[in-house]
């Protein structure tokens, strides 16, 4: 097979593979390009960041300018809850943070704490309502990692969740599964320069 053909394959993979992630068929990139492969009968699988792009062009060609105004209202909402929590050095990741949401999209607050009833207390205090809360163990890097999940609802009917990760993690920056590059966020007083000045502005690789 040559290149244009391997190329072309490819493309098609991450394009089915994005819609099965859109419309919710699949919620897991891997098994969303299993899927597409399968479906299309090819054993070509495309890299994550293909079905990303491929994935926001879907949501700008079916979402428009709703999709800005969104994006913009949910960086707002995070900066509200970001105030709230600044005791817990809060930080905005996910596509709220990238700029890459899509009308199933919620938003992602990660929080340093030793304690996480502590903030969920501080969210209670200022009229969050939490929807569920959970610990969850993941494995990075061959290491295990234990976090807090809290899930919490906003006034737009969108949900929120606010990971409370160990004090030791604070200054770790993580490569993105997705993208590849580091997974920065955004800290308070950059979401808050950044609603002033670039309030859509994207974070992805060029």
């Amino acid at each position: 097979m040559n290149k244009a053909n391997l190329a072309s394959l490819r493309r098609k993979v991450a394009k089915e593979a994005a819609y099965l992630l859109y419309t919710l068929q699949e919620k897991e990139y891997k098994q969303a390009k299993k899927r597409a492969a399968q479906t299309l009968g090819v054993r070509v699988l495309p890299s994550n960041l293909e079905v990303a792009e491929e994935l926001d062009k879907i949501a700008e060609e079916k979402e428009g300018l709703s999709r800005q105004e969104r994006l913009f209202q949910m960086r707002k909402e995070a900066l509200k809850i970001m105030g709230i929590l600044r005791d817990f050095r809060p930080k905005l990741v996910g596509s709220v943070w990238r700029g890459t949401i899509h009308k199933n999209s919620d938003m992602d607050i990660t929080v340093f704490s030793r304690c996480p009833e502590d903030v969920c207390t501080k969210l209670q205090k200022k009229g969050f309502k939490i929807a569920k809360t959970e610990w969850r163990t993941v494995t990075k890097e061959g290491e295990k990692e234990t976090s807090f999940h809290i899930h919490i609802l906003l006034s737009s009917e969108k949900e929120a969740e606010v990971v409370v990760r160990n004090l030791e993690k604070l200054n770790i920056h993580e490569r993105c599964e997705i993208y590849g590059d580091t997974k920065t966020g955004l800290r308070y007083l950059q979401l808050q320069k950044l609603l002033k000045e670039k309030p859509l502005e994207k974070f992805v690789p060029k």
